[in-house]
């Protein structure tokens, strides 16, 4: 069992800048392939990020592209989030799944382990 705990979230302006972080309790995961998710209000689970176990490759969603920014090392996953729009707003979700697969995916089905969420809220 995999335990994830996010971290970082908060109220921001338009136009700024938040990082997420994701660490597992007690456990390294460096065997995981990582994500990110949002959740908005009304809104189903959508993919924001991902990355392979190793690092190797990346892939966002077109909504964060060139704005949001993963990253991993073997204890923890960040997600810098640049240039913040109201849109952005929503319950943002850490993911692991084991996976040693260069590639990422980006269904919530696809990962095993999921933390709690951690609120963004970026006001207009």
């Amino acid at each position: 069992q995999v335990q994830l705990v996010e971290s970082g979230g908060g109220l921001v302006q338009a136009g700024g800048s938040l990082r997420l972080s994701c660490a597992a309790s007690g456990r390294t995961l460096s065997p995981y392939a990582m994500g990110w998710f949002r959740q908005a209000p009304g809104k189903e689970r959508e993919f924001v990020a991902g990355i392979s176990w190793k690092g190797a490759s990346t892939y966002y969603a077109d909504s964060v592209k060139a704005r949001f920014t993963i990253s991993r090392t073997n204890a923890m996953v960040y997600l810098q989030m640049n240039s913040l729009k109201p849109e952005d707003t929503a319950v943002y979700y850490c993911a692991a799944r084991l996976s040693s697969s260069v590639a990422v995916t980006t269904t919530p089905s696809g990962y095993a382990y999921w933390g709690q969420g951690t609120q963004v809220t970026v006001s207009s």
